[in-house]
């Protein structure tokens, strides 16, 4: 068939799942939305003082239903669909919708504002850390290779392995496959972290400190990505943002020659991630062109715990986890601005008898609106940081 070798190229591939999602999330975004207005699935907003904020009760919420719609379809259409990578963020993906479609429901049709129980979240947060680091460290498909030079020793878990498209400026280096515990570490001139350093070198039980820090990235980036979802297009376009770093570190890491240029690690297969990401980049911003302010629809928690649990099982897939905190830099400013305003309240309520607090209203862009900043301003400058950090986060491939 012509052209149908296109499809043999990532980036043709992915260039096809952007343009889906787009279309699924504006297309049939604006019918999922009609649907969810007849059916009176409306946000109840809570009176905190905030400008503009009475005037959002009623808006149609559980959108999130559009971005994972605009992730799966074109993923199921045009990624490998056995390859170890794409099972892992397929299965992430829906796991983390159906939490957040659980809490939605029984915020909407139960009446609870309270939601689905914090406990069962986190139950259920763990459930996806606990299977995506099982396959991480146990898969015999996920292999990482490095680029060493010709005089290194090999380790315990390495054995030399080749690759026929090394450029001529790197026949002076050769590629191990190295353990299941290695990881990216920014700004360090080998720019690699091997998890068995926590446990004195010894990597018999590996499992026992990989996983539970797969759980604890999980948790804490799902969560803030919720945390972020407290304006009009707020965390869907940060989150599209940190999509297309992602994409960038993806891209790279499964590239030989760009992995070898850049001296980072190669790994094989992992490719098809960036189908997966380009999809979620799609989706995002087809959903903005609903959820900029003002919103005519929410995510809700069907589309914000699992668009943060997407990102952290992604960037722990192509080993770029420990780059988090800085890329995902808008999600961590906005979860420690709530863990510190909780904190101070609590401990000055027991040192003066009075809490008090250190921000006007938490998370962070709640004070910024408290300030008499307009929702749209706050949420662009919080774009352009995120901007800032992904670049950032992208130039750590060579600044070291």
């Amino acid at each position: 068939m012509p052209g149908a070798g296109l499809f043999s190229y990532i980036s043709f591939r992915s260039a096809l799942a952007l343009i889906f999602s787009l279309i699924i999330s504006i297309v049939f975004g604006k019918r999922i939305i009609a649907r969810l207005q007849r059916q009176q699935i409306g946000e109840t907003v809570r009176d905190l003082g905030l400008a503009g904020q009475i005037e959002k009760t009623g808006t149609p919420t559980m959108g999130g239903l559009i971005i994972l719609g605009a992730i799966l379809i074109p993923t199921l259409l045009l990624a490998r669909l056995e390859n170890v990578y794409v099972i892992t963020m397929l299965l992430a993906t829906v796991w983390l919708g159906m939490i957040g479609f659980i809490d939605d429901y029984i915020k909407v049709f139960k009446k609870n504002k309270e939601g689905l129980k914090g406990r069962f979240k986190v139950v259920g947060q763990i459930g996806v850390g606990l299977i995506v680091g099982s396959v991480l460290y146990f898969s015999d498909d996920v292999v990482v290779h490095k680029r060493v030079s010709d005089d290194y020793q090999l380790k315990e878990n390495e054995k030399l392995v080749t690759h026929q498209h090394v450029n001529s400026e790197s026949q002076s280096f050769k590629w191990v496959e190295t353990d299941e515990m290695t990881t990216t570490i920014p700004f360090v001139k080998d720019n690699e972290f091997n998890y068995k350093w926590l446990l004195g070198g010894d990597s018999s039980y590996g499992w026992l400190i990989f996983i539970p820090i797969v759980i604890f990235i999980v948790i804490a980036v799902s969560n803030g990505a919720n945390m972020t979802d407290g304006l009009d297009g707020l965390a869907t376009g940060t989150s599209a943002i940190v999509g297309i770093a992602l994409a960038v570190l993806a891209y790279v890491s499964s590239h030989v020659r760009f992995s070898d240029y850049l001296n980072v690690m190669y790994i094989p297969f992992a490719e098809e991630l960036v189908v997966f990401i380009s999809a979620f980049v799609g989706a995002c911003i087809g959903f903005l062109w609903y959820n900029s302010y003002p919103a005519q629809v929410f995510m809700g928690d069907t589309g914000s715990l699992a668009i943060g649990g997407i990102i952290a099982v992604f960037a722990i897939s192509i080993r770029k986890e420990l780059l988090i905190p800085v890329l995902c830099g808008v999600f961590l400013i906005e979860n420690l601005s709530v863990m510190l305003q909780v904190g101070y309240f609590k401990y000055s309520r027991r040192k003066y008898g009075e809490g008090r607090r250190i921000f006007k209203m938490a998370p962070l862009h709640h004070h910024y609106q408290k300030s008499g900043l307009h929702e749209a301003k706050i949420v662009a400058r919080f774009w352009i940081l995120a901007v800032l950090l992904a670049v950032v986060t992208i130039v750590t491939l060579k600044v070291r």
